[in-house]
């Protein structure tokens, strides 16, 4: 998985670029191509002004999530936590989706072996 992470009018840190690596690196998913992480700092009226965001790229639809705290490690961990709730959702409804077909598929063979077992005709009838 490709991490970018960009921060907006300021620089990061070896540290919160290494916390924010971690906890991404903790997300197991091998469907994940890339993560874009923006972090920025909002108006400066707002107590807890400190931005992130946070865009998993997956085939089919991306997972988004933005959070908001007084420092960007707790925003980040959050964002992490709603992804990784995302990310079991999504797969929860990959595999029922899965399942259903599965017995959609036994249904079908359970009715064929039915249907089968009912045109046993004898010869001397059709011949009658």
């Amino acid at each position: 998985m490709d991490i970018i992470i960009q921060s907006l009018g300021f620089t990061t840190g070896e540290t919160l670029d290494g916390f924010i690596r971690e906890k991404l690196n903790a997300l197991k998913s091998d469907r994940i191509i890339r993560a874009d992480v923006t972090l920025f700092k909002g108006p400066e009226s707002e107590p807890e002004n400190n931005y992130c965001e946070i865009r998993l790229e997956v085939p089919g639809y991306d997972h988004f999530v933005k959070k908001t705290g007084p420092y960007f490690e707790p925003a980040v961990s959050e964002c992490v936590d709603v992804l990784k709730m995302q990310l079991n959702k999504a797969k929860d409804k990959h595999t029922d989706s899965r399942q259903a077909d599965a017995i959609k598929v036994q249904d079908a063979i359970l009715q064929a072996e039915e249907e089968a077992d009912d045109s046993d005709v004898e010869l001397e009838d059709v011949v009658k």
